[in-house]
């Protein structure tokens, strides 16, 4: 059997009664409403093409999710996600270029690497060199004004923990930034790059070993390892091509408001829905969330 989950950008609340009752006559299946105007699922036994381009037609320009995932095993029991820009709102390595006054020059290099345009590895390394000679407590500072969760990133990690999932953070970031971040939203662990740091300033190094574009791949397939489960048991999120391949590994990989190349590389793309979103695909009603 096949779940089509159907999820509304929660400030639109696009799903009205009228436009659900359609998309049942569309899939021949009742809907189970997991949140009033905001989430709904139906289980049918295939997802034919017509039906596809039939709920494309439906949806239209309204700020709704689409997914279509097997109705088997649909809790996963490892959760790992990207930080910059799906965690946290922004991006890190951004946001520190901006103090030194080269966010234009280190922000194109960041888009160009999450485009999969450049090699990962050496694109962190040229970026880091950059902002050699800042303070490290710039770092503190921005924690402090400038890095924000993006809505529902609480609530998913909290909820699927509260369910027997195991959480972690997964970056190409940098660790001085993980380690907080992990602990606002409640990561049971997180890893990164480590920026070398000497006399409370930064020297323009990461210390190894450099966790390249196949870091995060490792450790979905260490982690699946660790607690004797299956790729199948792993929901994996992110947005930028060093994402791609735990994306594609999970059993539920999930572009979240992705570039170009992880939207045509991920099962699900999530651009609407806050990170709740991935609860709502995984069958968690709104009653069970945890703030």
């Amino acid at each position: 059997m096949t779940v089509v989950t159907l999820v509304s950008d929660p400030e639109a609340l696009a799903l009205v009664p009228a436009l659900v009752a359609e998309a049942g006559r569309v899939l021949r299946a009742e809907p189970l409403v997991l949140s009033d105007h905001e989430a709904v699922a139906f289980e049918v036994p295939e997802v034919t093409p017509e039906m596809r381009r039939a709920l494309a037609d439906l949806v239209g320009e309204r700020p709704i999710d689409l997914a279509v995932t097997p109705s088997e095993n649909r809790r996963k029991q490892i959760l790992l996600c990207d930080m910059d820009s799906t965690i946290i709102t922004t991006e890190c390595i951004d946001e520190l270029a901006e103090v030194v006054g080269i966010r234009a020059e280190v922000a194109e290099i960041t888009q160009r690497t999450m485009n999969g345009e450049l090699d990962f590895a050496a694109s962190v390394t040229a970026r880091v060199k950059l902002l050699a000679g800042l303070e490290e407590s710039v770092i503190d500072r921005l924690l402090a004004e400038r890095i924000e969760l993006t809505p529902g990133a609480a609530t998913l990690v909290r909820t699927m923990r509260e369910n027997g999932a195991h959480t972690a953070l997964v970056s190409g970031g940098f660790t001085r930034f993980t380690a907080p971040v992990a602990a606002r939203a409640g990561f049971e662990e997180h890893r990164a790059n480590e920026l070398e740091i000497v006399g409370q300033r930064l020297t323009g190094r990461l210390l190894p070993p450099l966790l390249d574009a196949d870091a995060k791949l490792r450790a979905l397939d260490e982690f699946v390892e660790r607690f004797d489960l299956s790729h199948a048991d792993v929901l994996a999120a992110g947005d930028g091509a060093n994402d791609i391949p735990m994306i594609q590994a999970a059993g539920l990989g999930v572009g979240f408001r992705p570039h170009a190349k992880v939207a045509q590389a991920a099962r699900v793309v999530v651009r609407h829905g806050d990170l709740t979103a991935l609860l709502f695909i995984q069958g968690y009603p709104k009653s069970e969330f945890l703030s």
